[in-house]
Order: C-alpha cells, then structure tokens, then sequence
C-alpha cells in the first residue's frame, strides 16, 4: 500500500503486521484451504514478491507447507502457536525496554572468540 511521500520523508511510516504476520493470520484463519501466492497476496494487499519471500522463509521454519503452487499454514498448529508466541513475546519486550543496543552490546559482551574462531 502507497503511503504519502511526506510520511516517506518523515519516517512516520504506517506500523502494522507485517507481511509474515498478514500471511499466517491468513493461512490459520483459511487452514481448511492451500492458496497461491498470488491469492495470499491479493487477500491480504501485499505485493505478491514480498508474499513469496515470506512464505519461504516461513516454510523454513515449519510455519506453512508448499506442495506444487500451494501453500497452507502447517499441520503442526502448535508450533505454529508457539512461534507466534514467542514473536509476541519479544515484540512486547522490545517496546517495553527499548530492544538491545547493539552497540552497548558489543561493548557489554565478554571478548571470547566465536566459537567458529577457537582453536581446540
């Protein structure tokens, strides 16, 4: 959805489910049906790329499955609760902390190598 350019500008920019977040509450609410990626995108006014780029990584993660062109939300609709859970979760987290600065972070971790960088 096009939003005015001086909300571009701005930064004001409109904050709500992101395309993920559209793309499951689609398929659990329709979990008796698969769709297109076209017809996840038309329902929930997404771009259809985007829409695919999330279906995928979703799939990654066992949250929808794909067969041919077709994509449903996962059998397993436990994980499925959980995952957005834990979304909801840290999402809530974040804006009552303010998220983790990764910078303080950095300046807060202790200095071990990455384990990939250790020599055993």
């Amino acid at each position: 959805m096009p939003v005015r350019i001086d909300e571009f500008e701005s930064g004001d920019l409109p904050n709500g489910p992101s395309v993920p977040e559209r793309v499951v509450a689609h398929l659990y609410a329709n979990r008796d049906k698969a769709f297109t990626r076209s017809e996840v995108a038309s329902a929930i006014d997404a771009d259809a790329n985007a829409v695919g780029t999330a279906l995928s990584r979703l799939k990654k993660r066992d949250i929808v499955r794909h067969r041919g062109e077709y994509w449903a939300i996962a059998t397993d609709l436990d994980r499925v609760r959980d995952a957005y859970a834990l979304h909801d979760s840290s999402a809530r987290l974040d804006a009552e902390d303010g998220g983790i600065d990764p910078e303080t972070w950095d300046e807060a971790a202790p200095d071990e190598p990455h384990p990939s960088e250790r020599e055993d």
